[in-house]
């Protein structure tokens, strides 16, 4: 059976409008995802990185993160489409969550109790891998159940969980006293923030069994570009912006500590990030719901661009606390914006619609990808070719040019 031909049991696109509680449940479980992500990635592997190579830092944080972001490249979409066939009493995405919300906590006891290198290597990848199943079964539900005219204001709230997840994991790092229990608070977090959903969700199951074939099944990964290009851009405008963020952000505790010169870095990043989280939480709701008001996504796109390049001006230029105060609130409106209307976007481009977790696992492998290349790109930047500057600067550009590209989606207003 042709994975793409609309015949994976009865599960349309959501067309009754959803309810707030519904969407603080999802919301939730997002929270948790990006808590193992981020809170790991932010503070925990670089403090961990550190401890064990403090005259190679860099480098060893960059192959820990490098590698897992590896992962997370096939581990989505390929999560993502069994979640699509996926047939049990429970639903197609509740028993991904749960497995992959499990999975991911052992991965971060086992980052917890690392050691050396090659386990900080294996400990963040099964997480990566596990977590990723949870996510692109979590992405999903968006197109699942919400009607369009309510996505951009639903995924203001949902994008909140990548938000938060940063804050919650930062201050799980500071809070426990160092990597080894941030890691725990993580993993037990990650678990806690499923349940709601996975015991209220009101995920429908398969009415029916999908043939399995192989060939069809690899095949499927493959959208083509020249048939869909409104994915194909969407897609590309992603990239680029999240290639922007990752090489921005890889090094954001190193720049305190190193460049701005900070005495508490860790108390620092925290600041910064609490004031990002506010600005982002703010933006990604009040432009997601006039979105959907105006019927408008790709202006929106583009004008949190040209925001987002002041801050990276400003980070380049201004390389002192209060300039890292300023432009962590000034990046937080133009990300909040972008990630709302963004989501919207891509939930309107998607090519399969019955297959929604599949797609959005090629989509989401935008947002992997930055995190390979960012640490090959941003390392030599950082050491020897310009420094802290020219990697503002080179963040900036790419965002704007990835802002602009939404131009090119001619599906959506």
């Amino acid at each position: 059976m042709n994975l793409n031909d609309g015949r994976l049991g009865h599960i349309g696109v959501g067309s009754h409008r959803v309810k707030l509680s519904w969407v603080l449940l999802i919301t939730l479980v997002n929270l948790g995802t990006y808590v193992a992500f981020f809170g790991p990635l932010q503070i925990l592997l670089p403090m961990h990185a550190e401890a064990l190579e403090p005259g190679r830092k860099e480098w060893a944080f960059a192959v820990v993160s490098g590698f897992g972001a590896a992962i997370s490249l096939f581990a989505n979409p390929l999560f993502g489409a069994l979640s699509d066939r996926t047939r049990s009493r429970f639903g197609r995405r509740v028993p991904w969550i749960s497995a992959g919300s499990v999975g991911g906590a052992f991965g971060l006891v086992i980052l917890s109790s690392a050691q050396s290198l090659i386990v900080m290597i294996i400990g963040w990848c099964l997480v990566q891998l596990a977590v990723n199943a949870s996510l692109a079964a979590v992405t999903a539900t968006l197109p699942d159940q919400v009607p369009v005219e309510q996505r951009a204001w639903a995924g203001g709230w949902v994008s909140l969980g990548q938000t938060f997840g940063v804050l919650v994991g930062a201050g799980l790092a500071i809070a426990f006293g160092g990597y080894q229990a941030g890691y725990l608070a993580c993993a037990a977090f990650l678990v806690l923030s499923a349940l709601p959903y996975i015991f209220r969700s009101k995920d429908e199951p398969l009415t029916e069994r999908p043939d399995w074939n192989l060939a069809e099944f690899i095949r499927s990964f493959w959208i083509s570009p020249a048939q869909h290009p409104d994915f194909a851009w969407a897609w590309i405008v992603r990239f680029v912006v999240g290639l922007a963020n990752a090489i921005a952000t890889l090094y954001l505790l190193y720049f305190l500590q190193d460049a701005v010169g900070l005495k508490d870095p860790e108390g620092g990043m925290f600041i910064l990030i609490t004031l990002y989280t506010v600005v982002v939480s703010a933006a990604a709701v009040g432009f997601g719901v006039l979105s959907d008001k105006l019927g408008i996504r790709r202006e929106f796109v583009a004008v949190s661009g040209f925001i987002m390049l002041i801050a990276s001006v400003l980070l380049a230029f201004w390389q002192t606390w209060p300039g890292a105060l300023v432009a962590a609130a000034i990046l937080g409106l133009g990300y909040g914006i972008f990630m709302a209307v963004d989501l919207a976007i891509v939930t309107e481009v998607l090519p399969n619609k019955s297959g929604f977790a599949k797609d959005m696992g090629v989509i989401n492998i935008a947002n992997a990808s930055p995190q390979v290349l960012a640490p090959v790109i941003a390392a030599p930047i950082v050491v020897s070719a310009g420094g802290y500057m020219a990697l503002y600067l080179l963040s900036g550009a790419l965002g704007v040019l990835g802002t602009i590209l939404v131009f090119r989606i001619k599906g959506v207003r």
